[in-house]
């Protein structure tokens, strides 16, 4: 059985009226009939140029966005049949790092609030902590990403933007959870430290056997961290497979150009 699996799921938004005055009604169908797997510990890079339903269909497998059809089977667990409790209890499992580092962080709470928000939330994801221990997490959390001590008294916008997000993934490991989709985690970052970032996740997957979904507009940066490859265009996969055959021999002409266009390997 895969650790994840999507089966036929579908996110359609309304549109509304015509701009030019028809009465007619529009739709768009964001993400169109994707079914794929995912298996632990390994990562899914879900690669496709902006807009193509890459960020919608990440946040619809965490249930942030709600389907429109459609069925995401976690762990041999429906969640679309799962209730609001469940769910809350299933998200400890299951965490997102988001793109933008400045949005994602509360500017009015010091660091040491920020990575232990889940804990108190949540309780630790293993039964209640205490004061101590939700400390002691923040340390050890800060240490795992790269963060000196310091960091746990101070703002956000007191760092740079690599260091955010450093912040953000502390946040997201907080619950010891075993899934994280990482929604374009590098790309509001320069070259050198998006690098760092990507470096730093392989790390802690191997250190804490975390299973990822990668998405990114990046080919380069999908190539150098992914197991295997899901192409999105236009809401839809175009193609999947692991990372040599789909970097080596893509088969659809839309992932044959997203490879001419960024034929750079990061290194």
């Amino acid at each position: 059985m895969p650790f994840l699996e999507v089966r036929n799921l579908t996110k359609v938004f309304p549109l509304g009226e015509s701009m030019f005055g028809g009465a007619a009604k529009s739709e768009l169908r964001a993400v169109d009939d994707v079914s794929l797997t995912i298996e632990a510990g390994e990562t899914l890079g879900l690669v496709g140029e902006s807009g193509s339903g890459k960020s919608t269909l990440g946040r619809m497998i965490l249930r942030l966005i709600e389907p429109t059809s459609g069925s995401i089977i976690y762990r041999g667990r429906n969640l679309m049949a799962a209730s609001s409790a469940e769910m809350r209890t299933l998200r400890r499992d299951m965490q997102i790092i988001f793109q933008d580092p400045v949005g994602s962080l509360d500017p009015r709470m010091r660091v040491e609030q920020i990575i232990s928000e889940p804990m108190l939330i949540h309780g630790g994801g293993n039964g209640s902590m205490t004061a101590g221990d939700r400390q002691a997490r923040v340390s050890e959390l800060l240490k795992a990403v790269g963060l000196d001590e310091s960091a746990r008294h101070r703002f956000p916008h007191e760092f740079s933007g690599g260091q955010r997000q450093r912040i953000g993934i502390a946040r997201a490991l907080a619950l010891h959870p075993k899934f994280i989709v990482a929604d374009e985690p590098v790309s509001a970052l320069d070259v050198s430290v998006g690098a760092q970032i990507v470096n730093l996740l392989a790390q802690l997957q191997r250190e804490y056997g975390l299973t990822y979904l990668f998405i990114s507009h990046s080919m380069p940066l999908v190539r150098y961290l992914a197991t295997r490859i899901a192409v999105m265009h236009r809401g839809k996969i175009v193609e999947i497979g692991p990372t040599q055959q789909i970097t080596e021999q893509p088969r659809d002409a839309y992932t044959r150009s997203l490879l001419q266009a960024t034929p750079e390997v990061v290194a």
